[in-house]
């Protein structure tokens, strides 16, 4: 493992723990170099499906965007990164349960708005604003009217 401070290739593990489903490892890691301290993740590679864009092109499926859309959608809301986490190692999860080479990136966008659904209302609207283009501010006023019809409709 490459020192991120000094770029050295020696170190030493300190500690070791799994993760509460104990498909992914955390290391504490000492540089013997630099003697600085550093945290590496360990997960088996999975067989994730490529992902068919918009446009046709097939890009590779990364955890770090889906990630990095819940990060930018809940910025400044109380939502810890461990229930963003969750929600990306769900979603992948199902991606390589569906068993396909190949999905569609819309399958991923409805994934991720689902789970902002379920968890945060106001992250769901800012995700959803992005993922389908809203033109203008009718088509927010649209979305945020479906959320609450749909509130209603639980309350019958």
């Amino acid at each position: 493992m490459k020192c991120p401070f000094c770029g050295s290739i020696e170190d030493k593990v300190i500690d070791s723990r799994s993760s509460r489903d104990g498909d992914v490892i955390r290391r504490r890691r000492e540089c013997l170099k630099c003697e600085q301290r550093f945290t590496s993740y360990e997960r088996v590679e999975d067989p994730l499906p490529m992902v068919i864009k918009k446009d046709g092109r097939r890009e590779a499926f990364e955890r770090h965007k889906i990630l990095t859309g819940l990060k930018k959608s809940c910025e400044k809301r109380p939502i810890p990164i461990e229930t963003l986490e969750a929600i990306e190692n769900a979603i992948s999860q199902r991606a390589i349960a569906l068993g396909v080479k190949e999905i569609q990136s819309s399958w991923v966008g409805e994934e991720i708005m689902a789970s902002l659904k379920e968890v945060d209302k106001v992250a769901y609207v800012r995700f959803a604003s992005v993922y389908r283009q809203f033109k203008d501010i009718n088509d927010l006023i649209d979305e945020v009217k479906t959320l609450f019809d749909a509130k209603e409709g639980r309350k019958d």
